[in-house]
Formats: structure tokens, C-alpha cells, sequence
């Protein structure tokens, strides 16, 4: 918008209030307006249709001069607008125009650029001239202002005479210096000229009347000065404190009511006061227009779920356009104010859209994060370093944040986002310290389980076959085993990157573990000692040492057997009182044996006083402490106790199935007997051999005998003793006899079977063994059998061997 200019001339006389005239007078190549009617009335309607005809706003700075009328100058550029006020010594007003002649004279000083004074030709010079109380007035104002401000008075001279310009002019100019000094000035404009305030011209024009045409070229010339006024070394002052032409309708109003209530005119006031007004609303303007604006609303709604790409600089945009605008608008108001607003406007629209600035951040943090997790995971699962790919993915990834960020920035706003950035570091972090902590809690799991796997089965296994070099094959394995562990963590642990404190913490709990995990197998065997006592008593009183189960014939020492197996179960449980993992030598062993299997040592304490002191009424062992104790010594005692009274009953029944087997196998009478009766029977012997029928009677007696010992199993039933063998047989001797007796009598009752003269006879067989007759033809099979089911075996083979 070019500057523009308000010119206003001072003239005398012009239509009296009480004609009736139109509020907007135009013309073809003029437009003017009635301003403030003959009652001081300000005509603001008329004002604002007039602006709005000549286009005032867009016309840039312009300032009119205080009168009644005002129109736009034709022909004339830039803009100017011309007030004519009533004359000073116009005869309407009578003796009351003083009032409004300084109020006029004030408003014009006000409001203009340029103010016209006309002045007769003749009054120059007189004391008494017209225009001499309204110069006193104009000065008077103005040494109340508080910074000079430049104002062109330009003196026209009418119906000039004779008298050369030249003569009149320092005339005139002495005059007004001496109105100047005159004039009451405050202290800080003491010494100040005249020139700080006025640019003083002095033109002169022709009579009318007497010279018309002259008149007519000397107001053409004049006219001439008008254009380009507000150009550099132009007619228009220094131009300090205009108010932009979109004002000038508020600026006008205001200072004409200040006048007219009598108010001192205080114009920088004023000018900050309109500047306010219009920039605070243009800013609201511009700040609505942003708000509404449909790509700023669909950016705002996007960012609430997603990034925007390039929504800095889009935003940026947006904001610049509305700014440009604001400040080409406000371009001509108060510099102070129009900067202020503008910062106030500028606030505002990053108010507004700074939640949004905040999701967009938000959103990058976000997604820059789960980038970062998902990128460590691809990366550890790959078998890169933990160390490396903490420190690569890291870098990687808070670059993107920083380029994601740089998108974002919004170029108006200054606001420290170092906040989101440490936010994401500290989110990194966290997570590589809780990804760390699952790998290393991953990592000691894994060789825990794996010491775990090779440490309990075999540790059990040899806490199981307890001996002297139970302990220390243990603390071998033990150590073989943590070796080769902490090997592999260390091994593992040096993508890591740890601290060797924090390293030897882990490796110092592995190993920790491994000979926990030993203790707590050992505790667990030691829980059962005793059945493991009874079951390596059982194995070894049981079976040989070949590991077959033993067959009590009477020959074996049942006493040496019973010492062996106890002195066995007694090691047992000297290993399983107390866990050995150190260099140290105990007496366990020795005092277990002493106490315990030294019978001769035990009845020799029991003679002796019962204050003597027992080794094993004790709860702690000598050079063993608490934690490495597993079984006290009392407890041992009690154990030992409890062990003989349940494997008693063992060895008890093995020396009752020895005794059952010698009076098993000792059936025959003494050699003694057999003799006696070689030598009393021998008569008898010889009547035998002289009759053998007896000897058919005595062999069929023998069958009959042998078949009743089998079939009743006389040496089974005696097994358990006499007396019990002697009860069975009785309940089962006569059934027996019938059976055998019924047998024998189906079997003489069978028929002889003929066969065919002309065929061979098939040959009969019979099983006495299964008790049934078959020949080769299966249909004529019978079956028959003087023996049970149960003992038909026995007894065939009997019949057999006999």
C-alpha cells in the first residue's frame, strides 16, 4: 500500500451550518463529505461512507486537516484529503467563535500534514491581525507536546499588492517569531526554535477579482506543491506520528471528543491509543482466520493419531501468511505497538498450536522408541554384542528422533524441546537396563540349569553308593563342573561390556549356586539316610558278592554277614553327617564306629559311671560347623537305634529259614542208628531175600509212599517247622488217599482196545505224568491219571526214576 497524505487547508468563511447539505457529495473526479457540522456534532456515518468511497484504507498513511468539509483532492497522488474550517473571523458566529475557532485550530493541528493559513495582504505587519490569537492558540498546543513533530504552516497571502514577496516575507516570518517567543513554554521546550516544530512557507496569490486568470496560474503553481508531498524534501514535514488511513476514522473521532470536552491534546497518547485499537483488531482477525483455517484444521486433527510429514514447515507457512498479513495491515500504526501486538498475535497462534507441536513430538517419541526395541531385539537375536547394539541402535535411532524433530520445528517458536529428547534417552535407557537385566537373568538361568542337570544326578548318585571317596570325587566334580560354567559366562558376559565388579558378582553366584545346588542334594539325601541305610543292609546281607540272592543252607556266617552289611550302612551315614567340600579332616567316621559298631568299647561304657562322657550326646560334630552339618551326632544315635530295630527282623528270619533248612535236609537218622538196624535186621534182610513177593509188596509200598510224599509235598509243609507241617498234613493226608485210590480204579476199568486183523495195532501210551492214555488217533484219546494236576510232574518223574 503506497503512503499517502492529508493535506488540509485553512480557509476563511465556507457554508454555514444551517444550509442544508448532503452528509457525501460526489462528482464526477471528486468526492466530498460534511465532517463536523455548524454544532461541533461529528459526522461519523458520513465519515465512513466517505472513506469507503475514495477507497481511504487502501490508500496507506494519510492525515486530513480539522474543518468542516472534507473531500479528496482530484488529480492529486498520493492521496490527499482537504478539510476547509470555518474562517476565523466568520460573522455567523458572532462573539462566540473563539471556542470553536481553537477547537477547529486544535483538531486541524491535530489531524494534518500541511495547514493552509490565508492571510489579506494588508493584515501583515498589524498588531491586531486576524490570524495572530489562532497562531498564539496553534504554538500554545503545541509546546505541550512532548516530542516535537513537524507541521508545515503554510502561509498564503491574499490579494497581494505591489509589494514585492521578498519584502513581505521576513515581514511575516518576524511576526510569527515573535508570536513564538511570546507563547508561555514548558521547561523542556525552553530553548527549543521554532523550526523543531514548524516548517514555516509563505506563498502568495493574485486577486481574483482584479486578476483572474493570474490568480488561476499562481493556484495551478501551487497545486503543483501538493504532488508527491510526503516524498523526501516534500511539503509534508518530517511526518512523525501519522495514524495509518484505516484508523483515521477512530483517530478522528477520539480526538474531536477529547477537544470538545475540553481535554489538553496529548497526541503521542493518542496515537498509541489508535494503534492499540486497530492492531488488536487486526490481530484478532488474523488470529480467527488462522484458527479456521481448513489445512491447519486437518493438520491438527491428523497429528492427534499419527505423524504429519513436514509439519513443520507447513505450519510455518500458515503462520508467516498470517503474519505477513497482520503486519501489512498494522504496517502504519505506533512502530511500539504494532511490534507488541504482533508478538501478542504471534504467542497466541503458538498457543494454539503448540498441543499439536507437543502430539507431533509425542508421536516421534513413540514410534522412534518401538523402532529402537524392535531393532535391539532383531539386533541381539542376530548374535551382535549386547554393548555394541546398545550403543549402535541407540545412536541410530536418537539421530532419526533428531531428524523427525528437525521436521517438526515450527520456525516462529522458540521452545526448548531438549525435554522430549531427554524423555526418549531416559525411555532408551530404561529399556536397555531392563533388556539387560532379563539377558543376564536369561543368561545365569541357562548355566544354572545346565550346573543343575550335571551336578544333582550325579551328586545323588554317589551320596547313594556312600564311601571313603564320596566326598572327594563330589568336590572334583563340583569343581569341573563350576570350571566350565564360569568359562562360558565369562565368555558370554564380554558383549556386555560390564564392569569387573559387576562380572565377578555373577561369576561369584554361579559358582555360589553349583555348591548349592550339592548342599541342597546332600540335605535331601541326608533326609532319607535311613531308608538308604536299609536298603544297602538289605543288598548286601541278601545277596553274595557276586549279587545273587543268598540261600540260607546253614553254612554261612549269618554274624559276619550282619557286621559287614551294618559296617556298610554305618559309612553311609558317617558320609551323609556332613557336607566335606573343604581341605578340613574330621573324626565322624571313627567316632560313628567307635560308638556305635565296637560292642566290646559299648559294654564297657555301660560299666563304667554314667558321668563318663558319650561322644554322640552332642548336637554339633568337632571341626564341622552348623551350616556344613547335616545329621547331628544325637541325631546319628537315634538314627542307628532305629535302624537295628527295623533290620532286626532281617536277620532273625535268616536264621530261621538256616535252621528250617538243616532239619530239612537231615531226614535221615544218625550213622549210629543205621548201623543198629544193619545188625538187628539182618535176619529180616535174609527172609527178604529168600521170598521176593515181599520185595514186590515192599516196591509197591515205596510207589504208594512216593506218590503221597509228592502229592502232599511233606518236605514244603515241614519247611516252617513241625508243627505246622503236621496240621497241613492232617487236613490233607485222606483226601489225598481217595484221590489216588479213585484214579487207580478208573484206570483198571477202561477197556482193552482191539484194532483190525489186517492193520498194525496203534501203539498205546500212558502218561502218567499228565494223568492221561492217547494213542495216535486222536478220536480215540482218553484221558487218565492217578496224580493232581499240581503234582503230576513230580510224580511221574518219581515213577520214572524209580
Amino acid at each position: 500500500m503506497s503512503a499517502s497524505s492529508l493535506s488540509f487547508v485553512h480557509g476563511f468563511g465556507g457554508p454555514s451550518s444551517s444550509q442544508s447539505i448532503p452528509a457525501v457529495k460526489k462528482s464526477d473526479d471528486c468526492c466530498s463529505t460534511h465532517l463536523i457540522d455548524g454544532d461541533g456534532t461529528f459526522v461519523d456515518t458520513g465519515l465512513e461512507h466517505f472513506i469507503k468511497e475514495v477507497k481511504l484504507g487502501e490508500c496507506g498513511l494519510s492525515q486530513t486537516t480539522k474543518g468542516i468539509w472534507m473531500a479528496r483532492c482530484a488529480g492529486i497522488e498520493p492521496c490527499t484529503l482537504v478539510m476547509d474550517l470555518e474562517g476565523t473571523d466568520g460573522r455567523e458566529r458572532g462573539e462566540d467563535d473563539t471556542a470553536f475557532e481553537k477547537q477547529s485550530a486544535l483538531f486541524a493541528l491535530a489531524v494534518s500534514d500541511i495547514v493552509l493559513i490565508n492571510m489579506w495582504c494588508h493584515d501583515i505587519g498589524r498588531e491586531q491581525a486576524a490570524n495572530k490569537p489562532l497562531l498564539k492558540t496553534v504554538f500554545q498546543v503545541m509546546m505541550r507536546l512532548f516530542s516535537p513533530r513537524k507541521t508545515t504552516l503554510m502561509f498564503v497571502i491574499r490579494d497581494k499588492t505591489r509589494t514585492p514577496l521578498e519584502n513581505l516575507e521576513p515581514v511575516l516570518r518576524e511576526d510569527i517569531q515573535k508570536i513564538w517567543d511570546s507563547v508561555p513554554k514548558p521547561e523542556a521546550h525552553k530553548e527549543t526554535p521554532l523550526s523543531e516544530f514548524f516548517n514555516v512557507e509563505v506563498v502568495a496569490l493574485s486577486s481574483y477579482e482584479e486578476k483572474e486568470e493570474q490568480f488561476k496560474e499562481q493556484v495551478a503553481t501551487l497545486r503543483q506543491r501538493f504532488f508527491h508531498s510526503i516524498a523526501p524534501g516534500g511539503l509534508a514535514g518530517d511526518r512523525r506520528g501519522v495514524v495509518p488511513a484505516s484508523g483515521f476514522s477512530f483517530s478522528a473521532q477520539e480526538i474531536w471528543k477529547v477537544i470538545r470536552e475540553n481535554r489538553d491534546l496529548d497526541l503521542p497518547a493518542h496515537k498509541v491509543m489508535v494503534a492499540t485499537v486497530r492492531c488488536e483488531e487486526i490481530a484478532k482477525e488474523k488470529y480467527s482466520s488462522f484458527a479456521a483455517n481448513e489445512e491447519w484444521c486437518r493438520m491438527e486433527e491428523a497429528v492427534q493419531s499419527e505423524i504429519v510429514s513436514g509439519f513443520g514447515k507447513k505450519l510455518s507457512g500458515i503462520l508467516n501468511f498470517s503474519l505477513s498479513e497482520y503486519d501489512a495491515e498494522a504496517i502504519y500504526f505506533d512502530g511500539g505497538v504494532r511490534s507488541a501486538k504482533r508478538k501478542q498475535l504471534e504467542e497466541k497462534l503458538l498457543q494454539l498450536v503448540q498441543p499439536a507441536h507437543q502430539s507431533m513430538l509425542g508421536h516421534i517419541r513413540s514410534i522412534t522408541l518401538e523402532n529402537f526395541k524392535e531393532a535391539f531385539e532383531k539386533a541381539l537375536n542376530a548374535g551382535e554384542g549386547f554393548s555394541l547394539a546398545a550403543i549402535t541402535c541407540t545412536q541410530n535411532y536418537m539421530d532419526k528422533f533428531d531428524k523427525g524433530h528437525a521436521d517438526a520445528v515450527i520456525e516462529q517458536a522458540n521452545w526448548d524441546t531438549s525435554k522430549v529428547r531427554d524423555k526418549l534417552r531416559r525411555d532408551i535407557d530404561a529399556h536397555i537396563t531392563s533388556v539387560r537385566a532379563v539377558k543376564l537373568s536369561e543368561l545365569t538361568s541357562s548355566f544354572e540349569a545346565k550346573l543343575n542337570e550335571a551336578l544333582s544326578g550325579p551328586v545323588e548318585a554317589l551320596l547313594d553308593g556312600a564311601n571313603s571317596e564320596t566326598w572327594p570325587t563330589i568336590k572334583k566334580l563340583l569343581q569341573r563342573e563350576t570350571e566350565s560354567a564360569v568359562a562360558g559366562v565369562s565368555n558370554a558376559l564380554s558383549g556386555f561390556d560390564m564392569d569387573e565388579q559387576s562380572m565377578e558378582k555373577i561369576l561369584t553366584g554361579l559358582e555360589n549356586y553349583a555348591k548349592g545346588v550339592v548342599e541342597a542334594k546332600a540335605r535331601e539325601q541326608a533326609g532319607r539316610v535311613l531308608i538308604l541305610m536299609k536298603d544297602r543292609f538289605s543288598i548286601l546281607f541278601s545277596h553274595d558278592t557276586d549279587s545273587m540272592p543268598r540261600v540260607w543252607t546253614g553254612k554261612e556266617d549269618i554274624r559276619a554277614i550282619t557286621k559287614t552289611a551294618r559296617s556298610s550302612s554305618l559309612k553311609l551315614l558317617s558320609v551323609m553327617a556332613a557336607i566335606r567340600l573343604g581341605d578340613d579332616v574330621d573324626n565322624i567316621e571313627t567316632t560313628l564306629s567307635s560308638s556305635l559298631m565296637d560292642i566290646k568299647n559299648n559294654t564297657a561304657v555301660k560299666d563304667r559311671s554314667i558321668t563318663m562322657f558319650d561322644p554322640l550326646a552332642s548336637s554339633t560334630w568337632e571341626e564341622i560347623s552348623s551350616s556344613r552339618t547335616l545329621i547331628t551326632p544325637v541325631q546319628c544315635k537315634s538314627l542307628w537305634r532305629q535302624f537295628k530295630s527295623e533290620t532286626e527282623y532281617k536277620v532273625t528270619q535268616a536264621i530261621s529259614a538256616q535252621e528250617a533248612h538243616k532239619r530239612n535236609n537231615n531226614w535221615l537218622p544218625p550213622p549210629w542208628a543205621i548201623v543198629a538196624l544193619a545188625v538187628l535186621g539182618f535176619n529180616e534182610f535174609m527172609t527178604l531175600l529168600r521170598n521176593p513177593l515181599y520185595l514186590g509188596v515192599i516196591f509197591a509200598g515205596f510207589l504208594l509212599f512216593k506218590a503221597l510224599w509228592v502229592q502232599l509235598d511233606i518236605s514244603g509243609e515241614f519247611r516252617n517247622g513241625a508243627l505246622p507241617g503236621l496240621l497241613s498234613l492232617s487236613t490233607k493226608f485222606v483226601p489225598t488217599i481217595m484221590n489216588l485210590l479213585r484214579r487207580l480204579a478208573e484206570e483198571g476199568q477202561k477197556p482193552i482196545t482191539t484194532t483190525d486183523p489186517g492193520r498194525n495195532p496203534a501203539p498205546v501210551t500212558r502218561n502218567f505224568q499228565n494223568g492221561s492214555s492217547s494213542t495216535s488217533d486222536s478220536s480215540s484219546s482218553s484221558s487218565s491219571s492217578i496224580s493232581s494236576p499240581k503234582e503230576g510232574n513230580e510224580y511221574s518223574s518219581a515213577l520214572k526214576d524209580d
